[in-house]
């Protein structure tokens, strides 16, 4: 028996394909662990905490992360076909069909919130709210994102491929909130920013490996249901990248921020 007020409707995922959801499980860079292992400091809790929800959990990968900070993890997504990856990429955790707005879960029963990106699609004030109702006293969200890899750490070449790539495959109007952790410490949501980092990660990637990583970006996905095709749009980004990137390893900078936030009642002086 879940704790708040469903909400009526279905939310609509750009997500919710075979082929997004195989990317996502399979193709896209390992960050999660490095962002958890940087939030770990930032936590009020001496070691593992009983219980965390991944909410927005996509194929799993973020979920996994978790188990180093968690004994039992929890992933919820509105995309069943995401949820599907998780007996392959997070078979120790549980996963749920639901949405932010309407978490499955008993009242007081999680310790530790973790979102990652998936809260800019959300009403915010239904989640927090629905947050509150299932967070333990004491209990904390930890909200992270991070930006796609479009540059080399030792120079602008990628930066500029980047650019063209995005101008040739524009990513998808949407009506996606701009989250940060200054934004989030000023909404009045019933929750007060504990601490929060901006962070830069490098990780060395192949080439193979980035192109790949790229298709499964959602500018890809949105050319590919205006008619363009993968094989095209695979051509195209190969022939491109190859004098950019050559055929060794580079590191590729990924930038993002984590927020780490807890109820009123709950916060620190």
């Amino acid at each position: 028996m879940r704790c708040g007020e469903a909400v009526a409707g279905n939310m609509t995922s750009a997500f919710g394909t075979d082929a997004i959801a195989a990317g996502y499980a399979t193709r896209r860079p390992p960050l999660h662990p490095l962002i958890l292992e940087r939030v770990k400091g930032h936590l009020p809790f001496p070691g593992k905490v009983a219980r965390a929800l991944d909410v927005g959990c996509g194929a799993g990968l973020s979920t996994r992360a978790l188990q180093d900070i968690a004994d039992h993890c929890i992933g919820i997504d509105p995309a069943e076909v995401m949820l599907r990856w998780m007996r392959t990429t997070a078979p120790a955790s549980d996963c749920l069909v639901g949405r932010a707005e309407a978490i499955p879960l008993r009242c007081h029963s999680i310790d530790l919130i973790t979102a990652a990106g998936s809260l800019n699609y959300v009403d915010l004030r239904v989640f927090f709210k629905e947050a509150k109702q299932v967070l333990v006293p004491g209990g904390i969200i930890v909200v992270y994102d991070f930006l796609p890899g479009s540059s080399f750490t030792s120079s602008g070449a990628l930066d500029q491929w980047f650019s063209t790539f995005t101008a040739r495959y524009p990513y998808p109007p949407d009506d996606a909130a701009e989250l940060d952790p200054r934004q989030l410490s000023t909404m009045d949501h019933g929750f007060q920013l504990q601490s929060s980092d901006h962070f830069e990660i490098g990780l060395t990637l192949t080439p193979q490996f980035y192109l790949e990583y790229l298709m499964t970006e959602t500018n890809v996905a949105f050319a590919l249901r205006n008619g363009n095709s993968e094989a095209a749009i695979t051509s195209w980004c190969s022939s491109t990248l190859g004098a950019v990137w050559g055929e060794q390893p580079m590191e590729v900078l990924f930038r993002g921020y984590f927020a780490c936030l807890a109820a009123h009642s709950a916060a620190r002086d």
